[in-house]
């Protein structure tokens, strides 16, 4: 491994011979300036090869921002130094090792020992390891949630700290992106900024705002929506242009949102201040890594476009560079950056691309999709990992993208061969500051990679680098009717040996104590010392609340339910974020009617006391159910074919192939007759000349028997002196002649007509290919609808106080819980 600025990425492989060398991939960061991008599927490599580029930026003391999506990337706070089982326990997954036969305790010692041994095979040491731990400071943001570190949107609103005079441009599109995302999150679709009348006037109120120099508020966005500091629109005075009544409804939109409960953890937090984000105030480079597996698709766009307008307009206020300054990653971009499509991400994506390299800001991107990404953005990018795929028309896809960025050095047929030849964590390197592409394995990651983490660990996460989560409202994940912390002691002046009497009216149910009490310690990652003895169980209240959402539309064949819940065990009197205890649904079917005998209650406080708030507490469940709930549907629209989400994508791709299958079919028996009436037309014309043909041979052959007879009496002639027999047998040559020549002819009438059937049978074959290649191509346009439910298709199943069981032990003297229950 090499000792200078470069990053260890892996080792050569030969993949004809199916080895690895010794000799080590080295990868030039400045070269990431002009931007990298990384395609492999599920399975491929592709998040450990990414995870690899991050840590050697962090050796290299280089910042990044990490989009992830899909919470993989959660993973590169996972470095250990010291690789003891103790630090990989708490991330192994209970149900692996189950599957195994195995402890968590055990399958932690046997993990640790893989790692350590794969690191040490690849030359990578402790040192190493505790090198990149103090190299950065590493952190998991949660947009729109505290379960991780809260990122605060309204730094997005503020006036950009650029002057207006000589950076219009920058600024107007900042402002572009900035409407686009707030409009997307209130649910409007195909915004275009030069037509979307919304879009035109909060650009207008934005760059009113901006201009002068002075920060908008969202509330004073809300509230210039319906009274606009501006009489005119362009030359249409502001209601001809957008009526005061449509203005207001506009307006409603927007203070829904922030109305909302769940709105409220955008506005807290972090800013999206770039500098901030990329350095702490001693000058540590930050890696920060934003997961967003938590947000609705439309709150990802919102998020993901104010991000990159923040690191765009920021860029513009830093000096040039052709070093790498620092990285933009995002983990998957399918449907971030599509072919055809302009979601509001598409353009300032479009700009980074283009332009971010003059400042030294490489953008990192990757898809498992190949097949649904704009090339001709992508061939801005310089350097391409490419994994193991998916399907040949993924290949196909690639390399036409590839072939499309006009790379001096790319050879079809050479890339296909060694793309189909790759295997696991193997990639091709295509970069255009190299001579040649090589093929490489990547190094084992110093970051132990055990998958996407749920919102409940990043608590825990973020606690590994010295990082707490807002306080402001405690996390589902951190609750303990999820399975969390149990209470190390009770408080015996809260318990009753009879139930608390509930509010008139309010539904009661007992969680069934399916634990035994070594179960509850192991799945609560306790241990249990000598001399512990249950003593009882006792109740907890907690707040239960289940929905179903029906979706029936006969468009999109659509006829399915959806079923949303949540378990509150901690009520405070603040306004409760519903999202943060969303839970799985419980089957109703398993809930008691009835306390297990001698058990004792927790006393019921709070809102779970009063019947009123309880009232309140259940309008706005059904109100978060119907504002989050949304069916995804299947469509093709060129084939007119729908499915619900009942349906995977590969279901409903046999769906769409059916379809098109029966159009292909249809085409090619339409398109069929026509040539076969043609190669008809032929057929029996070239019927008619073989047999013509057949004749005029015959005929030529009596002529030529004739000649010979002739000949023979001509001898005879010279000897008699008959002049008249001679003139005969010139007649008699000359007959043979023609008849010779027609034969001729004919045969290559015969060829002519055989070339063209030839060519009709051809073209036939060409018009079949087209055609299904066609039919597959529209096969294969999927696209999901999101379908909002109305507030009758939402129906609460069960509301009202659920009582926990846990269990009462007798430790040493003190009373310690444990859950007693499976949520």
């Amino acid at each position: 491994m090499s000792k200078d600025k470069h990053f260890y990425l892996g080792r050569l492989r030969d993949l004809k011979a199916g080895k690895t060398s010794k000799t080590d991939l080295m990868y030039d960061p400045d070269d990431l300036v002009t931007h990298g991008v990384v395609f492999g599927m599920t399975g491929s490599g592709k998040t450990g090869l990414c995870i690899d580029i991050l840590e050697e930026a962090a050796l290299q003391k280089i910042p990044a921002l990490v989009i992830d999506p899909k919470g993989d990337i959660t993973n590169a706070l996972l470095h250990f130094p010291e690789l003891r089982p103790e630090n990989f326990e708490p991330w192994i997954n209970p149900d692996e090792a189950r599957r195994e036969g195995k402890s968590t305790a055990q399958l932690a010692e046997q993990t640790a020992a893989i790692w350590k041994q794969g690191l040490a095979e690849w030359g990578i040491g402790p040192e190493r390891i505790r090198a990149l731990d103090e190299a950065a400071d590493f952190a998991v943001y949660t947009p729109g949630s505290t379960a991780g570190l809260p990122v605060s949107i309204l730094a997005s609103l503020a006036a950009p700290d650029l002057d207006w005079a000589g950076n219009q441009e920058v600024i107007r599109e900042r402002i572009a992106s900035t409407a686009t995302a707030i409009l997307g999150l209130v649910g409007l679709k195909d915004i275009d900024p030069v037509k979307t009348r919304e879009h035109i006037l909060l650009a207008n109120l934005f760059e009113y705002a901006w201009s002068a120099g002075r920060d908008l508020k969202l509330e004073d966005l809300i509230r210039q929506v319906q009274n606009p500091p501006l009489e005119k629109i362009g030359i249409l005075d502001l209601d001809s242009f957008f009526p005061a009544r449509e203005r207001a409804a506009l307006a409603l939109k927007l203070n829904n949102i922030l109305a909302a409960p769940s709105f409220q953890a955008w506005l807290q937090g972090q800013p999206l201040d770039i500098a901030q984000l990329l350095y702490t105030p001693e000058g540590k480079p930050r890696h920060c890594i934003f997961t967003l597996n938590h947000l609705a698709e439309a709150e990802r766009m919102f998020f993901v476009t104010l991000l990159y307008s923040a690191v765009e307009t920021w860029m513009y206020g830093q000096k040039g560079s052709g070093s790498l300054r620092a990285i933009v990653y995002f983990d998957e971009i399918h449907g971030y950056l599509p072919p055809v499509a302009a979601p509001p991400s598409k353009a300032p994506m479009l700009r980074m691309l283009k332009q971010a390299r003059a400042f030294g800001v490489g953008q990192l991107l990757a898809t498992q999709n190949p097949v649904d990404v704009d090339y001709k953005a992508l061939s801005n990018a310089g350097t391409w990992f490419i994994g193991k795929l998916q399907t040949e028309r993924d290949k196909e896809r690639l390399l036409d993208g590839l072939e499309g960025a006009q790379h001096s050095n790319f050879k079809r047929a050479d890339y296909g061969r060694i793309i189909s030849g790759l295997g696991k964590r193997v990639f091709l390197l295509h970069n255009v500051h190299e001579k040649e592409p090589v093929v490489f394995e990547t190094r084992w990651a110093m970051n132990y990679l055990p998958g996407p983490l749920t919102r409940s660990q990043i608590p825990e996460l973020n606690s590994l680098k010295g990082k707490k989560s807002a306080p402001a409202a405690p996390s589902r994940a951190a609750s303990q009717a999820k399975g969390g912390a149990d209470k190390e002691k009770t408080k015996m002046d809260e318990i009753t040996l009879s139930k608390p009497i509930a509010p008139s009216g309010v539904q009661e149910v007992f969680m069934p104590a399916g634990l035994s009490l070594e179960a509850s310690a192991q799945a609560n990652r306790r241990e249990l010392p000598a001399g512990a003895k249950r003593v009882g169980y006792v109740y907890r209240p907690a707040l239960i609340a289940q929905a179903q959402v029906r979706f029936s539309q006969r468009k999109y064949n659509l006829d399915s339910e959806m079923h949303k819940a949540a378990l509150v065990d901690y009520l405070d009197g603040r306004t409760l974020r519903w999202d943060d205890f969303e839970s799985e649904p419980v089957d109703e079917r398993r809930l008691e009617a009835r306390p297990l005998e001698d058990a004792s209650f927790a006393e019921l406080n709070g809102a779970l006391a009063d019947e009123k708030q309880l009232k309140n507490l259940e309008r706005e469940f059904s109100d978060w159910v119907y504002r989050a709930g949304e069916a995804q549907v299947w469509a093709n629209d060129d084939l007119k074919v729908y499915g619900g989400p009942e349906l995977s994508r590969e279901e409903f791709l046999r769906l769409t192939q059916a379809a098109a299958d029966a159009k292909r079919d249809d085409e090619i028996e339409k398109a069929s007759k026509q040539i076969e009436k043609k190669l008809d037309a032929l057929q029996k014309k070239l019927a008619k000349y073989r047999l013509g043909l057949s004749q005029k041979e015959q005929r030529a052959s009596d002529r030529r028997l004739e000649e010979y007879g002739t000949h023979a009496e001509n001898i005879l002639s010279l000897f008699l002196g008959r002049r008249r027999t001679l003139t005969t047998s010139l007649t008699k040559r000359r007959l043979t002649s023609e008849a010779a020549a027609n034969v001729e002819a004919t045969k290559e009438e015969i060829k002519q007509l055989e070339t063209e059937a030839a060519a009709l049978n051809e073209e036939a074959k060409s018009l079949v290919d087209e055609i299904d290649a066609r039919w597959d191509e529209v096969a294969q346009r999927i696209t999901q609808i999101s379908v909002q439910p109305t507030r009758s298709d939402v129906f609460v199943s069960l509301f009202g106080i659920v009582w926990l069981p846990h269990h009462l032990v007798d430790v040493g003297g003190r009373s310690v819980e444990i859950p007693a229950f499976q949520a």
